[in-house]
């Protein structure tokens, strides 16, 4: 079948559902009815989970989102039954066009997430929906890791390290998925379910699929029985290597069932589909030394391999010209870099890894002669400082994106990676720059793990309408000849995908080609799963469905849709992410350039609440994004323009008298708490369905009571200026607790030290609530009135101000720095933690404490501080799996409780299975949120340090 939406046109398919009912294709019609709830073909739907990170676009018929490994069986038989392909997608991270699809596409993300360590962790079984960096962080009290550690570890799943076969930095082909992978949970396309794990896997498997058994037997025979097969094939994975399907495993394995688990491994989602995966973990080697050499050309920096690799080190990364030019504008770096005067020089981040630090010490001993015979522009310069290495891997792992991040607007960024010996690497770079020269791509750029003879290079192209212009056709071909003629690989790690499966005949030859295609028809008889990846007859399909990036506005622009702040995003499960955003803001404005009204404005319908309503403007996805984009700035526009002229009018009103206004809100508070429970209930909800849900809170009767009105305290030589939060006014403390305000006035009292607050203490606020909502006019008034007031107060910045929620220490900080001012703003843990805790006596401790750090703790980096504090108080200090911002975001959370709801989902699973003694946050909203997830009495973390010290 053939999709009604293409890439280049946009064109809706017709008779499609808005709704997610049911579906008006009678093949979706009959998918629903064996899967209930669980296919959608709303436009939005279909478009926002149609991009990935690959340079391709099909836009599918309907997404189905599974719930387990049943469903699925029930979903591959209905598509053999009827003929439909489908496609499997998980993180979205691929860079080969291997996750798109115009059939059915399958998100295996969202509740593929369980996780399980075993045998002490040296051993981990987890389900495809998992991110790397949540099995490593499970597996790390262990002192153990998963072997393979590709740059987009915060974002890719399980499910996409087994289909592309990842690898990495360090892992080299020793630690990749292939060589750490134990056994698969399996289902074949027939449907049948197979733990490749069980002990009598094999019977199981000739007895439900003895063609497929027979078949695997012959095929090992057929390869190993050529002897130019056995030359080819060990030739090829000397390297690292995901060209073709893993036919080394018929050399590897001799059972059906071990040979199937190998060859699903990098088979894109073609075989079968992996419902979960075990591993042997690698030990973390918790010492390193790391440095950047620099070098005057690229040239000498790869005649310098050999020497380097003989040394011995974990990692060797390169980075050209240009990419250095990106690597300075990251915050992360350097004086040294920063300073670098780039013109043609290469870069070689070295880094030496072990568990002993002597055994370090005498690696890095041998290797410095080699590293002082080097023609380096500095002398090299190796750190074992956390902080320093962590910021030259930050740069690193998040190079592509930001690379990509800086193309012109308009052009769709293409990553490739090859691999060579290690010898052809200097051949190689020279053969890449040349070729970029001669077919007019400026500002390419080449970099990867040199160590392992693994090149990426990027290059920017226009597709105007989905088609490829002919210099990238022959640039393709001309890449291609160069590569082979080395002896070389043209997928190392990302996978064919769609890219390279009309060259996997030219690298391997006709017989293993012939073996490849056999294997394909074992598996796959009807040819249901991801046709067109991997293998393919048609030699122009990689330049067919390539991506077009219309130009829209500059947080949309940057974006590469990698798809890394996914995984940190509240609304994730429940609505968009800040990808999925900034992706259907260019749907938008392709259906608008196409003509296409009626798509345009359905998709601009639904994204009043899928994308604005619903985002938490929490800022945590450009922690996560390498070019630094945050998506709620954009959401916070588009709520500007949103606002009528009541609203802006109303709260900049509310502005001048925020005191009164605070308390106004607190007293209703009371109100609604005298009420039967009901009553209130009932009340808002009959006027969220007459004025909308954006504009009426909802009243719960687990919302606490009106807080305490803000006093001011004179002091005449005062320590710091102490600015109380107004949601202490807006919501009283829980328990019956004294509240962060008064906890930290006891503090510090105790502590000897003096807090001002100041004489207009009850209208001052940190302006989130407007600049939240888009309110431009109240944002302003408030942005005129507070910085003074706090400059004066501070005696023109000698004093810190403190705040005692966070993110009122961030709006305050946000504040006098669009001013100008030099007012320091505290946030009130960190202060404890430095100028209180010391001074003070912890009188009696909690056994366990449960933390949950914030959206703006996380963005001030107070980690730090917040665990220091908690550490002093409780001997057991647990920030709980599957944390993340709760989703409160100041009124959110009672605008949209199901924000929340989905974004604490899975930290309250977490907290649910074991009693902590103490649960603490920093936040009075996230307190609130916190203690809805989990029916658990969260109080501000300076309420416990004050209890703990009386």
């Amino acid at each position: 079948m053939k999709s009604e939406i293409t890439s280049a046109t946009h064109r809706t398919a017709p008779r499609m559902s808005r709704t997610g009912g049911a579906p008006a294709d009678p093949a979706l019609a009959a998918l629903e009815a064996a899967l209930p709830g669980a296919v959608r073909t709303r436009a939005t739907d279909r478009l926002r989970l149609a991009h990935d990170a690959s340079h391709y676009l099909l836009h599918p018929r309907a997404v189905v989102t599974p719930a387990d490994a049943e469903q699925v069986s029930a979903l591959l038989r209905h598509s053999r039954q009827t003929g439909t392909p489908l496609t499997f997608r998980s993180g979205g991270t691929s860079l080969s066009g291997q996750g798109v699809t115009d059939q059915l596409l399958v998100d295996t993300r969202r509740n593929f997430r369980e996780l399980e360590v075993l045998d002490e962790g040296r051993r981990v079984r987890v389900q495809p929906g998992v991110v790397l960096r949540q099995v490593n962080n499970r597996l790390a009290p262990y002192g153990r890791k998963l072997g393979p550690d590709p740059a987009s570890e915060s974002a890719c799943t399980i499910g996409g390290v087994v289909a592309n076969n990842s690898s990495g930095m360090t892992c080299g082909t020793e630690f990749n998925t292939y060589r750490t992978l134990e056994s698969l949970l399996l289902v074949l396309p027939s449907g049948t379910i197979l733990d490749t794990g069980a002990p009598d896997a094999d019977e199981r498997l000739r007895a439900t699929e003895p063609e497929l058994h027979a078949g695997l037997l012959a095929l090992r025979d057929r390869v190993r029985g050529n002897p130019e097969s056995v030359r080819r094939i060990r030739a090829q994975y000397a390297m690292k290597n995901t060209m073709g399907y893993g036919v080394n495993a018929f050399l590897d394995h001799d059972s059906p069932s071990d040979l199937l688990t190998r060859l699903v491994v990098g088979s894109e989602g073609t075989l079968a589909f992996v419902a979960a995966a075990t591993f042997r973990t690698v030990p973390v080697p918790r010492h390193a030394a790391t440095g950047l050499l620099v070098f005057d050309t690229l040239g000498q920096a790869m005649a310098a391999m050999p020497a380097l690799v003989a040394a011995g080190p974990a990692a060797i990364e390169l980075l050209d010209a240009a990419a250095l030019r990106v690597a300075q504008l990251d915050p992360q770096a350097d004086a040294a870099l920063r300073g670098l005067a780039v013109r043609e020089h290469a870069a070689l981040l070295v880094e030496w890894q072990e568990s002993d630090p002597d055994v370090l010490a005498e690696r890095v001993a041998a290797a410095r002669p080699v590293l002082a015979d080097l023609p380096l522009s500095s002398p090299a310069r190796l750190s074992g400082e956390a902080a320093a290495r962590a910021a030259l891997w930050h740069i690193r792992k998040g190079l592509y994106a930001a690379v990509a991040g800086a193309r012109p607007s308009g052009t769709t960024a293409l990553l490739e990676d090859i691999a060579v010996p290690v010898a052809a690497l200097a051949d190689t770079c020279a053969e890449l720059s040349d070729l970029f020269t001669r077919h007019r791509y400026e500002e390419s750029v080449i970099f990867g793990h040199a160590k392992d003879g693994n090149l990426h290079f990027m290059l920017n192209e226009r597709f105007s309408g989905g088609e490829a212009p002919e210099r990238y056709a022959t640039f393709t071909e001309e890449m291609v000849d160069a590569v082979l003629a080395h002896g070389g690989t043209l997928k190392a790690e990302h996978g064919t995908g769609r890219v390279m499966a009309p060259y996997v005949r030219r690298q391997f030859g006709d017989e293993l080609y012939d073996v490849m295609r056999e294997l394909k028809t074992l598996c796959d008889p009807d040819g249901v799963l991801n046709p067109g990846v991997l293998l393919s007859d048609d030699p122009d399909i990689h330049l067919r469905h390539l991506k077009t990036v219309p130009t829209v506005e500059p947080e949309v622009d940057r974006c590469v849709e990698c798809g890394y702040c996914e995984p940190v995003c509240p609304s994730r499960d429940l609505t968009t992410t800040p990808r999925q955003r900034i992706v259907l803001r260019r749907e938008i404005a392709a259906a608008q350039a196409d003509g296409n009204a009626r798509l345009a404005r359905e998709l601009q319908e639904d994204y009043d609440y899928d994308a604005v309503d619903t985002c938490a403007v929490d800022g945590m996805c450009a922690t996560a994004c390498p070019v630094l984009i945050n998506t709620g700035d954009l959401v916070k526009r588009l709520r500007t323009e949103r606002n009528g002229r009541v609203a802006q009018s109303g709260w900049r009103g509310a502005a001048a008298r925020w005191g009164a206004a605070t308390r106004g809100m607190a007293r209703g508070l009371d109100l609604a708490s005298s009420l039967p429970p009901a009553l209130p209930e009932a009340a808002t909800r009959a006027a969220r369905a007459v004025l909308g849900p954006d504009r009426v809170p909802q009243w719960r009767r687990d919302l606490p009571k009106g807080g305490s009105v803000r006093r001011p305290r004179p002091i005449t030589e005062p320590d710091a200026v102490f600015v109380p939060s107004c949601l202490g006014t807006l919501f009283a403390p829980a328990d019956g607790g004294p509240g962060a305000a008064a906890a930290l006035m006891a503090l510090a009292e105790r502590a000897g030290v003096r807090l001002l607050v100041p004489d207009a203490v009850a209208d001052l606020c940190c302006g989130t609530p407007w600049s939240s909502k888009g309110l431009t006019d109240g944002y302003q008034a408030v942005r005129d009135r507070v910085p003074p007031t706090l400059r004066e107060a501070s005696r023109d910045g000698a004093l810190p101000v403190v705040s005692d929620a966070a993110s009122c220490t961030e709006g305050f900080a946000r504040l006098v720095a669009d001013g100008g001012d030099v007012v320091r703003v505290v946030d009130a843990v960190a202060y404890a933690a430095t100028e209180l805790l010391p001074k003070l006596t912890v009188r009696r401790r909690l056994a366990s404490l449960a933390l949950h750090p914030t959206c703006s703790s996380t963005r001030l980096g107070l980690d730090e501080a917040l665990l220091t504090v908690a550490r002093a108080i409780a001997d057991e200090v647990v920030v709980p799996e599957g944390w993340q911002c709760c989703g409160f975001a100041g009124d959110r959370g009672l605008l949209h409780p199901e924000l929340t709801a989905s974004a604490t989902s899975e930290e309250a699973r977490s907290v649910s299975r074991r009693h902590f003694d103490g649960y603490a946050s920093v936040n009075r909203t996230c307190e609130i949120g916190m203690a809805r997830a989990t029916g658990q009495p969260y109080r501000h973390l300076l309420e416990l340090l004050e209890q703990a010290t009386r």
